[in-house]
């Protein structure tokens, strides 16, 4: 079933549940209130009939009486099949008048006289009423009435006819209404389906519109406007990531490959050629290696963080493995270590943050290489790690007096394979930096580069301590 028929199948029942409810409270409180006003007609007619009828008894001649009675039965004579029935203290009816000789249960009438008036209804239009009437002087009386009450009987009639021909024509009418009013409320996402057929895997620049007001469809496009935003950032990234990738990966290749050829293409070449050969070869393969490497790092620190192992690390220790690694490397450059604690910080770790050990090492070990290898043709320049903690926060800020980046530059050096213009001529792959920052990313940090031409650079590491 569709949305729209399902829309219009639950409006519609919600619709026609509600209008036989009221239907329903409306014929019932119209019958109740009609029975009631008919009972206390029935009451009126029973103390008018006694109190005529005692005033009749009072006459002096039997032929004044027998006049006034015959004038009470036209009187009375005012409500379908009624009855009326007065009985004295002794229980002898002394007043009768009606279409049948009916037996007035004695039960009715003991009743009445406990507790001074009574109602009785048979069937669903006709009722009977007790009343006792005290009259000084001549006892108590006993009247009681009966009639069907037909005008209800009649008016509930048509009241039920209306209802019903009103709620068949309403469900007709909320079955149309429903239609129109889903096939409306649904346009927008059939406009969306529409947008988001004609949008191709080479073609996420397009967007979907935003619509009118700030309703949900307005919202779901908006929301799906950003995942189309995150998908081609992912996309292009991607196809720059593979291109940048291939053409890192070709040099090294096309190296080995070129160096092989032209060894085979002499016969006889003596011992140390083979050796230029066999060295030449080997450096493009350690730098083939170590490019796969950093690609798989990469790769590693996108992962889902859930599924890092993490445990529970103190950067003071990390720090001074890759300085021990960074002066194996370059045992000529000078690398200074500082480590500063905020007052309150004191305790058995206070460098402990939660994270990867193999990578927190790479992150450091990288940015410890960058700084080495720009400040290569300033030997005496000293390189300086300050380890801070404090406020919950645990840094590594790196200086170092190399040849520094433009603004521009400085901008994309979070790109894999992206070389500043100005460190072109040193050796490198352009994804020391891009790595660290998926690493961060990955243990809830950030990373920040601040750097100016002709004076340095500045990195800072910023992780959050562990509780």
């Amino acid at each position: 079933m569709t949305i729209r028929a399902r829309l219009t199948v639950q409006f519609a029942a919600i619709l026609v549940v509600t209008l036989l409810l009221f239907a329903a409270m409306i014929y019932f409180f119209t019958y109740q209130s009609r029975r009631e006003a008919f009972t206390e007609s029935l009451f009126a007619r029973a103390r008018v009939v006694a109190h005529v009828y005692l005033d009749g008894t009072r006459r002096g001649d039997e032929r004044s009486r027998a006049s006034y009675r015959r004038y009470l039965r036209q009187f009375y004579r005012t409500l379908p099949a009624e009855e009326v029935y007065v009985f004295d203290a002794r229980g002898r009816v002394v007043f009768r008048e009606g279409p049948s000789e009916r037996i007035v249960p004695l039960a009715l009438r003991q009743q009445v006289r406990r507790t001074g008036r009574e109602v009785r209804f048979e069937g669903r239009y006709r009722q009977t009423v007790g009343l006792l009437y005290q009259e000084p002087g001549r006892g108590d009386f006993v009247v009681v009435a009966s009639s069907v009450d037909d005008d209800s009987r009649e008016k509930l009639d048509n009241l039920l006819t209306v209802l019903g021909f009103g709620l068949l024509g309403s469900f007709v009418v909320v079955g149309i209404g429903g239609l129109i009013f889903a096939g409306q409320a649904l346009q927008p996402i059939k406009r969306i389906i529409r947008e988001v057929d004609s949008i191709t895997a080479s073609d996420l620049h397009q967007r979907l519109s935003p619509g009118q007001g700030r309703d949900e469809v307005s919202l779901l496009a908006q929301r799906f406007n950003s995942l189309l935003d995150r998908l081609e950032t992912a996309f292009v990234g991607q196809r720059t990531f593979v291109r940048d990738a291939s053409h890192e990966l070709r040099t090294p290749l096309t190296a080995i490959i070129g160096q092989l050829e032209v060894a085979l293409l002499q016969q006889q070449r003596t011992p140390e050629e083979y050796r230029q050969v066999l060295r030449g070869t080997l450096d493009a393969a350690r730098l083939l290696k170590d490019l796969t490497n950093g690609l798989l790092q990469i790769a590693r620190a996108s992962d889902d963080p859930s599924q890092v192992p993490r445990t529970r690390l103190r950067l003071d220790e990390l720090l001074l493995l890759a300085h021990e690694e960074l002066h194996r490397r370059h045992p000529t450059r000078r690398i200074d270590l500082d480590f500063r604690e905020a007052p309150g910080t004191a305790g058995p770790a206070p460098f402990g943050v939660l994270g990867n050990e193999a990578l927190v090492l790479v992150a450091f070990l990288n940015i410890l290489e960058n700084a080495c290898k720009f400040t290569a043709a300033k030997p005496a320049a000293p390189i300086v790690a300050t380890l801070t903690s404090g406020g919950g926060r645990v840094q590594l800020e790196v200086v170092d007096q190399g040849p520094g980046m433009s603004e521009a530059d400085r901008r994309q050096v979070f790109v894999p394979f992206f070389r500043a213009e100005a460190v072109r001529t040193v050796p490198g792959h352009g994804i020391g930096l891009p790595l660290t920052a998926k690493i961060m990313e990955l243990h809830g940090g950030r990373i920040a580069v601040a750097s100016i031409l002709e004076q340095g650079t500045r990195v800072l590491l910023d992780f959050p301590a562990a509780g």
